[in-house]
């Protein structure tokens, strides 16, 4: 029987930024556009306080929970790298994984 699966990294750009830093584990974290422009990633420390996608950064930047919250300006070098390691890894066991963001695969059984 043909089977599939979905496999998607959670607030990946923000879990790579901690995946380094271990003292930053449940700890909010948002990553910041190219210049500092917006939020466009968040971990779920960073949800909890209210903190929503796209808003620009000088929004949120003076406000209370800022203090709280480890701010990081975008890395692409280093989601890409880290997005490579995780397809190699579900290469290992799936037969057929089909990447279809940075984040995001779709995996097959080998009769799929």
């Amino acid at each position: 029987m043909p089977m599939f699966g979905l496999a998607d990294v959670n607030s990946f750009y923000a879990s790579c930024e901690a995946l380094f830093r271990p003292d930053l584990r449940g700890k909010p974290i948002v990553v910041l556009s190219n210049n500092d422009g917006c939020v466009i990633a968040r971990n779920a420390g960073a949800k909890a306080l209210g903190i929503e996608m796209g808003v620009p950064w000088f929004q949120i930047k003076n406000q209370d929970y800022r203090k709280q919250v480890h701010t990081f300006s975008s890395n692409y070098a280093l989601y890409h790298n880290l997005s490579q390691r995780v397809m190699i890894a579900l290469e290992e066991v799936a037969p057929r994984v089909e990447q279809y963001s940075i984040d995001k695969s779709k995996l097959y059984s080998a009769d799929a």
